[in-house]
């Protein structure tokens, strides 16, 4: 199981001390220094059966700063796929990968499923 997280951030915190917690194992990942590529993006978003909105870091200060609400809907999947490839921060977090599991955010009653 890979677990994406970016160390400062809050919610991962919680997220990894809950799979501690649980003795459940995972591959730790920060997301800054080893951002996720297109094509693993791409395959997680298949995967996840998520709407693409759902992979980006609405509240990040980069989101805000290129102000992507509004140009998000008038771009293609591909492109959206790409330029959160671009930079990690882009990426809500955590992300949790396993097998055909996609988990974004951390919401204890959906991590169930990794135990």
């Amino acid at each position: 199981m890979l677990f994406i997280q970016y160390p400062k951030c809050k919610t991962c915190q919680k997220a990894k001390k809950w799979l501690d917690k649980n003795n459940i194992e995972y591959t730790d990942r920060h997301i800054k220094e080893e951002n996720p590529s297109y094509e693993e993006l791409k395959s997680w978003y298949e995967k996840s059966g998520l709407p693409l909105k759902k992979f980006f870091n609405t509240s990040g200060v980069l989101y805000k700063s290129m102000q992507l609400k509004d140009k998000l809907p008038d771009m293609s999947d591909e492109e959206q796929l790409r330029l959160l490839a671009s930079d990690g921060m882009l990426v809500k977090r955590p992300l949790v990968v396993k097998c055909d599991t996609v988990l974004i955010g951390f919401k204890e009653a959906e991590w169930e499923v990794l135990k």
